[in-house]
């Protein structure tokens, strides 16, 4: 409820959300690809990137971030492709977040106080950290087995829904 009432908060004037970037979504998309899939071999990118609606070329500037930060793991030859590094129950969407988009902080001040010399007297900066900790812990909270797991009760709705 808290992290619903700060989001309703930061809601801009055309009544947008705060919005990760195409890195996040489409990386967590290309991941869950991935761990959708763990066990079977390395996966070919043109295949992630038609299965996840997302450009070839888009999805091997992430994949290189991801291979970069130990989370993908790229095979070379007639049945190379990408796979991850680890069980999709060890990674974090935390981990994958602060990769491929930063910090999850609002604004500058609360990751580095320095930047503003209203930090330590300013109130609004407590609730954009307050912000800050009720994401990462959202984030540190699910792992990519949990997508999976989401992902499949989707599914299996989705098939019961049209029966």
């Amino acid at each position: 409820m808290v992290l619903y009432t700060i989001l309703v908060i930061l809601v801009n004037k055309e009544n947008e959300p705060m919005k990760l970037s195409t890195r996040g979504r489409y990386g967590t998309r290309a991941l869950l690809e991935l761990a959708l899939h763990q066990g079977e071999g390395p996966i070919l990118l043109k295949d992630i990137a038609q299965r996840q609606e997302i450009s070839v070329q888009y999805l091997e500037h992430l994949i290189t971030r991801l291979i970069a930060g130990g989370i993908v793991r790229s095979t070379r030859g007639a049945r190379g492709g990408v796979s991850l590094t680890r069980s999709p129950e060890q990674i974090k969407l935390s981990e994958v977040v602060q990769l491929l988009e930063g910090s999850t902080a609002p604004v500058e001040c609360v990751s580095n106080p320095e930047t503003c010399s209203r930090s330590e007297l300013c109130v609004t900066r407590d609730i954009w950290s307050e912000l800050k900790r009720v994401t990462d812990g959202v984030l540190d909270s699910v792992t990519l087995q949990d997508l999976v797991e989401r992902q499949k009760q989707k599914e299996q709705s989705e098939v019961m829904y049209y029966i």
